[in-house]
């Protein structure tokens, strides 16, 4: 578009910000290329945060590549052709669907809250569209299937309401707008992520097997912690493994390169971000 990111000062629009390319590249290629148990987490963060300072930078999931005719979408590389079949909640949920939805929900909130400063999602990417555009060539590709959401039946509803409580997340708590994270762990043997974002507390489990009970985490405001977002919530298609309700107590020791830590429970295949509820 003419003028886009010319400054408005000059009659232009006054986009600023660079795309980062490499991180639909990068979940691409881990979901076609490499086993779950060999996903590199320091690889995963670098690429998520291998950007200038100071440079405002726009992360997604997944490009037009993906979202267009050519590849196919996150999801699709998640599920493949048990989204025609196995999508629907009258039926128990396959072992390729419970990895498909708890993924397509990990990758989308690491990326949004760490891969940059704004973030970008291709129309239906975000409950997971199984299909990609096609235009105008074939028109029977040529659309969105916006029913599948609205389903109740369909599963597709859970990851409309998991992207509908990150937007309302950001939004109160402005990581976006924030200073880039401090990651303090970098786990290669149990594949947990651990970082701090706008005062925020991020912990990624991706084992595919293991869950882990009183994990130590670091953290360097010490008080009392709530967890706000969970990704396995019954309400974005998940069993709840934890009590939300529980509160977390630092512990004065540094952990990690952090003052303080907590413990927790960290199921597999699941994300917890937690916020401060109370200052010591």
């Amino acid at each position: 578009m003419p003028g886009l990111c010319i400054p408005t000062f000059k009659g232009g629009i006054g986009f600023d910000y660079r795309l980062a390319m490499a991180l639909p590249d990068m979940w691409i290629n881990l979901l076609k290329n490499i086993k779950d148990e060999d996903w590199d987490m320091g690889h995963i963060c670098y690429t998520l945060t291998n950007r200038r300072y100071m440079e405002k930078t726009i992360g997604y999931t997944e490009s037009h590549d993906q979202a267009l005719v050519g590849d196919k979408t996150l999801a699709f590389w998640l599920m493949d052709k048990e989204m025609y079949t196995n999508m629907s909640n009258i039926f128990e949920i396959t072992p390729v669907i419970d990895r498909g939805i708890a993924l397509h929900k990990m990758i989308r909130l690491i990326t949004h809250s760490l891969g940059g400063e704004g973030y970008l999602c291709f129309e239906g990417n975000e409950f997971g569209h199984p299909e990609w555009l096609d235009f105008p060539r074939i028109f029977h590709y040529a659309r969105r299937q916006w029913n599948l959401v609205d389903d109740n039946l369909l599963r597709y509803k859970y990851l409309n309401e998991f992207d509908r409580t990150l937007q309302h997340m950001e939004e109160k708590y402005c990581w976006l707008s924030s200073p880039q994270a401090y990651i303090s762990l970098k786990n290669e043997f149990d594949k947990v992520i651990v970082y701090e974002r706008a005062g925020l507390l991020f912990i990624f489990n991706f084992h595919p097997c293991k869950s882990f009970i009183d994990y130590r985490v670091g953290i360097d405001v010490a008080g009392t912690y709530q967890v706000v977002l969970y990704t396995d919530s019954k309400e974005f298609g998940g069993l709840k493994h934890i009590d939300q309700t529980v509160l977390y107590q630092t512990t004065d020791f540094e952990w990690n390169g952090r003052k303080n830590f907590i413990q927790c429970y960290i199921p597999t295949r699941t994300a917890i971000v937690m916020a401060l509820v109370s200052m010591v």
